[in-house]
């Protein structure tokens, strides 16, 4: 099988900080659906750490607000993002609708 890995260690704590593996993993998100391929977002329980990625790669690269990536995901499956996680994507929101309006 030809799987590429892209590992990202992180805790499911409310002061981890996931933001320095939003553009990382939206980068490796897009270029494997991009590329035909398929991917697979996964943590030990599937609900804040691989949530918080998704969501931030549905940001990025599809250009969602917060709101809209929440509601997107929450159609598909149950997530529960750690308050610290959402206080970090409710930064990257902001950001991102900062650099949309320029």
């Amino acid at each position: 099988m030809d799987i590429i890995y892209q590992g990202v260690e992180a805790h499911d704590t409310p002061n981890y900080d996931m933001s320095v593996n939003f553009y990382p993993a939206a980068e490796f998100i897009h270029k494997a659906l991009n590329g035909g391929g398929k991917i697979l977002v996964h943590c030990a329980v599937g609900v804040s750490r691989s949530a918080t990625l998704v969501l931030a790669y549905l940001m990025i690269r599809q250009n969602m607000t917060l709101v809209e990536a929440i509601k997107t995901v929450k159609d598909q499956r149950g997530i529960i993002p750690n308050r610290g996680f959402l206080r970090q994507l409710v930064r990257l929101d902001g950001t991102l609708r900062g650099s949309r309006m320029t």
